[in-house]
């Protein structure tokens, strides 16, 4: 039976639909938020299956008749998930992922459809409400609810809830934030350098309005939610805990303690072998071995948590004995790579990350076929992570949600200094190749393509740096930790990536494995990733101090210069043909996709963006457009060159792309019969411009550029006329 329920959402309409789609389903909500429309659906497999991880898998599908849109390309139908739904994916995945009892085992799969978008109301935001509650009414364990809203600002720095795309467009802070009722569990957040007072203010405006929308949800949870399914808590034999710890504790905590990373894991690894090997002997005749040796297992990991954690808490001592407030030591770089664009190389301990800028006209411009408005974007940053950074053998191919969400936050932070196309009229692309990992290789990456940024000569507004932030909580006492590295990342609770300039925060990214953090350990976080940023920004600047003035020898020059947007489609000439002919020429090219072309963008304000390395090439495809564009002046005298000849006068080139006729009552002061008897093709000839008619047609006349003949009088008329007899 259908059933519906409505919220006033500060203003807007959130409506929930249930009962009537994908009934068969273990939960279903239809979420209406304005005309976004998103189905969100979950569905749990019968029987668990044996990994040793949760299995969740979230879905975010974009179907882009919900914009009206056909898709682009060869094959008109979805493929591959953009980046933007596999971050909308990701988004929703990181704050329900905790939310799930650690025994549960058996597959879970969310699938969020988007069926309409109304690009005022985030699709991201009801599919994230959607999930949750889908979760919520069903059979699945699941602690909810959890929501979330984004953050906005205005002119006067008052906060906006979920802002319009046209407040989005203006405002100096893009922020996500998912909670419980009780904390916030997610964060993601693009800013314009704003303070860590600002930003933890937003946090908690944040909170609060997500608290009413979890509220929402438990009155319909609590109508109509299902029975949760009763899981079978995964019991550990008392024995068979004591007994390993006995035996491995002291290895482990020798283990966990060596600073170098491989040589570390390697041991602890030893530890959890040796210890199997040994439990494999005395449980060998054991009745319950297979349970008992999963146990064995399951106890020698947990060691290794229970003493990374303690030594830190405890023991305020860190695995690699570093302070609690410690960077560890830190290289930067420029001009690795000498014919890149720009090249910068940034390492913080056994994190190691090369990048790389290159530059090229707006129109190698990135398409995006989605959901959002935009539809070209002209900086990226793509993120590579390589198996052998982490000394492994793995999978080489397209990127995964790791590497798309990595490079994401790095092109948030980025993007907020990056100068605008008006001022800099390049596509900028950095790529990110992580050579080294051992935790925080995404700020490693904002690093190092800042570095590369500068070295490449792209007038950013400040450098920009990245530091990664860790938690470890027993639930009584907590200690933040500045700069973690692999372990503690993995062992810790909590991942938070601050990244920003001397100024203020450009990006924030937050995800945790407990269920909320509160205010205090946001303040304290923030305050702390700050002091971090500053030392990595001065070690920054001793590489490089500002953008270099001079762009790369191997990076194409640019002219820009404005035309009237009337005069654009002359340029072009109809079906590309002018602008075809001026790059071949002025390139000395034979092809327009040669690598030698010059490239023209044009755009549709009049603004003409020329690239080529050759100063000369710039200068002579400047001078062929602004040629073409060039108003001839009425009355004013030309040079030109007759093309062509007919009976009724001749046409005449005055410079490329302008052409009039001189008609034959206009080519002498005489009588002209024959006009292919005065001229030919190829002839120049002087003529003065009489304006345009009312068909846009340029007349010409040879006749006014001449000198007026001498009038003479009777008697000369007579004494020539006499001479000319006599000669007869």
């Amino acid at each position: 039976m259908k059933r519906e329920f409505k919220f006033d959402f500060l203003g807007r309409e959130l409506i929930v639909e249930t009962g009537e789609l994908a009934k068969q389903t273990n939960g279903s909500v239809l979420v209406r938020y304005g005309d976004t429309v998103v189905l969100s659906v979950c569905v749990m497999g019968k029987t668990p299956v044996s990994q040793d991880f949760f299995p969740l898998q979230v879905l975010y599908q974009e179907k882009l008749y919900s914009v009206g849109k056909i898709p682009g390309g060869f094959i008109k139908r979805e493929g591959r998930p953009t980046d933007a739904a596999t971050l909308a994916a990701r988004l929703i995945d990181r704050p329900i992922r905790p939310m799930f009892d650690e025994n549960l085992r058996n597959e879970i799969q969310v699938v969020n459809t988007v069926l309409s978008v109304d690009q005022d109301n985030s699709p991201e935001m009801a599919a994230m409400f959607g999930t949750s509650l889908c979760l919520g009414i069903s059979d699945i364990p699941f602690d909810g609810p959890v929501a979330g809203v984004m953050v906005g600002m205005d002119e006067k720095g008052k906060f906006i809830i979920n802002p319009t795309a046209k407040e989005s467009e203006n405002s100096p802070l893009a922020l996500t934030v998912a909670g419980t009722k009780d904390a916030i569990c997610m964060v993601e957040a693009g800013s314009k350098e704003l303070s860590e007072k600002q930003m933890l203010e937003a946090l908690m405006f944040a909170h609060e309005n997500i608290q009413t929308l979890c509220d929402f949800q438990n009155e319909i949870i609590s109508e109509i939610g299902k029975e949760k399914v009763v899981l079978e808590p995964a019991v550990i034999d008392e024995n068979v805990d004591k007994d390993v710890r006995e035996y491995a504790t002291s290895d482990m905590l020798e283990a966990i303690q060596i600073k170098e990373k491989l040589v570390k894991y390697a041991r602890i690894d030893e530890v959890k072998e040796k210890t199997i090997e040994h439990f494999t002997k005395v449980y060998a005749e054991d009745d319950d071995f297979d349970k008992k040796m999963k146990d064995v297992s399951k106890v020698v990991n947990q060691i290794e948590a229970d003493e990374v954690r303690r030594l830190i808490i405890e023991k305020h001592i860190r695995p690699d004995g570093r302070a609690m407030d410690e960077i560890r030591p830190l290289y930067a770089g420029i001009d690795l790579l000498p014919r890149t664009h720009g090249s910068g190389l940034f390492s913080r301990g056994e994190t190691q990350v090369l990048a790389t800028t290159t530059l090229g006209p707006l129109s190698d411009h990135q398409v995006l076929d989605g959901l959002g408005i935009e539809d070209e974007k002209r900086f990226m940053l793509h993120y590579n992570f390589p198996a052998f950074s982490v000394g492994e053998v793995g999978r080489y191919g397209s990127p995964g949600r790791r590497e798309v969400g990595h490079g994401a936050l790095g092109e948030r932070a980025l993007a907020q200094v990056i100068p605008s196309e008006e001022e800099f009229p390049y596509t900028i692309r950095v790529v990110s190749e992580v050579l080294e990992s051992n935790g925080s290789s995404s700020q490693a990456t904002i690093c190092s393509g800042c570095l590369s940024l500068m070295a490449a000569g792209v007038p950013i507004k400040a450098p920009v740096a990245g530091i990664a932030m860790g938690l470890i909580s027993n639930g009584k006492k907590y200690t933040i930790l500045t700069d973690i590295q692999g372990l503690e990342d993995h062992m810790g609770d909590m991942d938070f990536k601050v990244a920003g300039t001397k100024e203020g925060i450009t990006a924030l990214q937050m995800d945790i494995k407990i269920k909320g953090v509160t205010k205090a350990i946001l303040k304290e976080a923030l305050n702390e990733a700050k002091k971090a940023r500053m030392k990595i920004l001065d070690v920054m600047e001793g590489a490089i101090a500002e953008p270099r003035k001079e762009l790369s020898k191997y990076a194409p020059k640019v002219v820009t210069f404005t035309i009237d947007p009337e005069k654009i489609k002359e340029v072009i000439g109809k079906g590309g043909e002018m602008i075809t002919k001026i790059i071949l020429e002025s390139s000395n090219v034979k092809t327009v996709n040669d690598k030698e072309a010059v490239k023209v963008d044009i755009e549709d304000d009049g603004r003409v963006i020329i690239y080529h390395y050759d100063a000369e090439v710039i200068a002579k495809t400047r001078k062929m457009i602004e040629d073409i564009v060039k108003e001839v002046e009425t009355d004013k005298i030309y040079t030109g060159k007759v093309v062509k000849v007919e009976d009724f006068g001749c046409f005449v080139e005055l410079w490329p792309g302008c052409e009039g006729l001189v008609h034959v009552s206009q080519l002498d002061h005489k009588r002209v019969e024959k006009p292919s008897d005065m001229f030919s093709i190829g002839d120049e000839i002087v003529v003065k411009s009489l304006g345009y008619d009312n068909r846009g047609r340029l007349n010409l006349s040879r006749k006014e550029a001449l000198p007026k003949p001498v009038k003479k009088d009777n008697k000369e008329t007579a004494k020539e006329e006499a001479e000319s007899k006599n000669e007869e």
